[in-house]
């Protein structure tokens, strides 16, 4: 359950930071609150995964979700350029995720 809690506040981190960029400095005011709202969400489900994964592990997978997905994103839905270094980045980061999600207990 830890997993799956960890990996949905992936997700909302995703979700976050997409509805910031949305909320232009949080000067609107419907993305502010959803930004505020999944962020909330967010940090609730990694504290519950923290309970019994380790910290490093933990934070690293989120933020690791969190980078890609919000990357993937701003490709996909914000027209963000997509080349072969920053793809290179970003798969080197989904690499050191699963080395760590294989080697932690």
């Amino acid at each position: 359950m830890a997993w799956i809690s960890l990996f949905i506040a992936g997700l909302l981190e995703v979700v976050w930071a997409y509805f910031m960029k949305q909320s232009a400095g949080f000067t609107r005011l419907v993305p502010s609150v959803a930004c505020l709202l999944s962020m909330f969400a967010s940090f609730g489900l990694l504290g519950f995964a923290m309970r019994s994964l380790p910290l490093g592990a933990s934070y690293m997978i989120w933020t690791g979700i969190g980078a890609v997905g919000a990357f993937v994103v701003g490709i996909v839905a914000l027209g963000e350029p997509a080349n072969l270094p920053r793809i290179a980045a970003a798969v080197l980061i989904v690499s050191g995720l699963a080395l760590m999600k294989f080697t932690t207990a």
